[in-house]
């Protein structure tokens, strides 16, 4: 099952775990639809080989997914679950998902289910491993658009803002903004004053440059403490980010004169295809999550450790985020303005 957000390598994980299955141990697959749904409901369809041919290099997920939790509704819990699974004769579940979806597989093997983990998550804000399959995509398409915003900055002699994802952690930004070789790169772990982002463009725009500025979509302003949003909630109860770049932009050309434009590019840095990177590490965790399923690795996920797949419990990925060290943030930031 896939569950949360979608993400470029998806696709890749399935195919690598049915494969791997097949091949090495002669397995039989299902894929639950739509996540937890699918699961708690019953509602799956077979993953023979032929139906996983071609999908490394396809975005999304054909599963399809949701952000439904395992534990909400009557037919939530670990008594349903188990049940569903012993009906169908599924002897192990692969949960492909981020934090909440592996905190609530977490649960689920405490109480005795046959589950196994795959970490997913474009913001690569995991604990428990080196890099997550999508986030080299998102930086990737992240760094290209930003390219083509630079040359409409560099002609028109105009400030860029760019605003990619990152509620918590600021790790595309910090990438794609340090690729695209930004004057500037606002990310939610150190919030950055006005001034800051002022001097920042000014110095590069006093030099002759088309100032570019990289804003990560949970980057606080000042001192206010949270993350800018003004679009309401989304259907786990967070606020929905987006905006901060128009804040950003707005600000630069007031304190600046100079014309400033905003761009957001959103979801378009989850969808298209997943590169070369995230295909490679995909199948690998997907036929690693495989195994750890035959070796009845219960409550363990598997996970990127340097260039090796390790196993680790499905604990490490909960509880905190993997954010951006400040060394790694005063490193880049000797390239501003």
């Amino acid at each position: 099952m896939t569950s949360g957000g979608d993400c470029p390598g998806l696709n890749a994980v399935i195919r690598g775990a049915v494969l791997g299955g097949i091949k090495r141990h002669g397995d039989e697959f299902v894929g639950f639809r739509d996540g937890w749904r699918g699961v708690k409901e019953g509602d799956f369809m077979n993953l023979p080989r032929g139906t996983v041919r071609g999908i490394s290099k396809q975005g999304g997920t054909i599963l399809g997914t949701s952000r439904v939790n395992p534990y909400e509704g009557p037919l939530g819990g670990p008594e349903h679950i188990s049940k569903v699974l012993k009906d169908h004769k599924v002897d192990a579940l692969m949960v492909i998902g981020g934090e909440g979806s592996l905190a609530g597989a977490n649960r689920l093997a405490e109480a005795g289910l046959p589950i196994v983990g795959v970490p997913k998550t474009i913001d690569n804000d995991l604990n428990g491993t080196d890099y997550t399959f999508g986030f080299d995509t998102a930086v990737q398409i992240g760094t290209e658009a930003i390219d083509r915003l630079r040359t409409t900055g560099e002609s028109h002699h105009r400030v860029m803002v760019a605003e990619v994802m990152g509620r918590h952690a600021g790790w595309i930004a910090l990438h794609a903004g340090m690729a695209a070789g930004a004057h500037a790169i606002l990310i939610p772990e150190v919030p950055a004053s006005a001034d800051d982002v002022v001097n920042w463009v000014q110095e590069a725009y006093d030099r002759g440059r088309g100032p570019l500025v990289v804003v990560a979509e949970g980057f606080v302003m000042g001192e206010t403490g949270e993350a800018y949003s003004h679009l309401g909630l989304d259907e786990a109860g967070r606020p929905r980010l987006g905006g901060i770049g128009e804040v950003v932009a707005r600000i630069i050309q007031e304190r600046t004169g100079i014309e400033t434009r905003c761009t957001t590019l959103g979801y378009i840095q989850r969808g298209g295809v997943p590169t070369a990177y995230d295909r490679v590490l995909a199948t690998r965790l997907g036929m690693a999550a495989a195994e750890a399923a035959h070796d009845g690795a219960w409550g363990e996920m598997v996970a990127l450790e340097g260039t090796n797949i390790h196993r680790v419990p499905l604990s490490a990925a909960l509880h905190s985020l993997k954010t951006v060290p400040k060394s790694r943030y005063e490193e880049v930031a000797v390239l501003f303005g």
